[in-house]
């Protein structure tokens, strides 16, 4: 009868293993599916992000998708834009400088704009910049970024172009620059390191860093712009 009992207590102890076993075996599944899931999400991540500085300078590090900007950044951004955009020389013809500013706009606008950048140009300069042309954008006010969606934003900006022709046109002719320029954030950088070393071609990358571009710009007076 005792050596009854003792074979009774140990066979009570097997479903308490079996049932022991059968949890350890569920946690490591159900840790391995959590491991897994965040695996995917890490994997589907940015590889880079903005970080942006007080002075309004962007550089990119290593981090999470960010659509949002300091207004100081978008102002920088569409300031310097336009104002490399306008400003060219005989060193720098207009057809030059537009082949590589054209990377900040969207697609969409690049050929509608191009005509805004050869109004009031002689004809002879607008495929080099002969007879000692130049051309200078003075930028007068940025207006605040106004946003209008995530990653949008809307802001004016008043400027004369200045176009000098001969040695003997110091003044210069001032040609009103008053647009409306709409922005978007972009989650990639869209322009890549060129091979050259070209100071123009680095500080449009360095420009690019923002992770922004321009998809719309109208005159300032259009009511219909929205």
């Amino acid at each position: 009868m005792q050596l009854f009992n003792q074979k009774s207590k140990k066979t009570n102890f097997l479903p308490l293993f079996v049932i022991a076993t059968f949890g350890l075996h569920m946690f490591t599944i159900l840790l391995l599916m959590f491991h897994n899931s965040m695996l995917k999400r890490l994997s589907g991540k940015l590889p880079q992000s903005l970080v942006q500085l007080v002075d309004g300078r962007a550089i990119t590090v290593d981090s999470q998708e960010n659509l949002e900007r300091n207004p100081e950044t978008i102002r920088r951004f569409v300031g310097e834009t336009m104002t490399m955009m306008f400003t060219w020389s005989e060193k720098q013809p207009p057809q030059t400088i537009w082949q590589a500013t054209s990377q900040l706009l969207s697609g969409d606008i690049r050929r509608k704009f191009e005509a805004e950048i050869t109004q009031g140009l002689p004809k002879n300069v607008l495929v080099n910049a002969v007879g000692n042309a130049e051309s200078v954008l003075l930028v007068r006010q940025i207006s605040e970024p106004e946003k209008i969606a995530d990653g949008q934003w809307r802001l004016e900006m008043a400027a004369n172009r200045l176009i000098f022709v001969g040695y003997n046109n110091k003044a210069g002719e001032a040609i009103p620059f008053n647009k409306k320029i709409f922005i978007r954030a972009l989650d990639t950088q869209a322009i890549s390191l060129p091979n050259v070393k070209n100071p123009l071609h680095s500080a449009i990358y360095r420009l690019n860093e923002a992770r922004l571009e321009i998809y719309k710009i109208c005159d300032i007076n259009d009511q219909s712009c929205s």
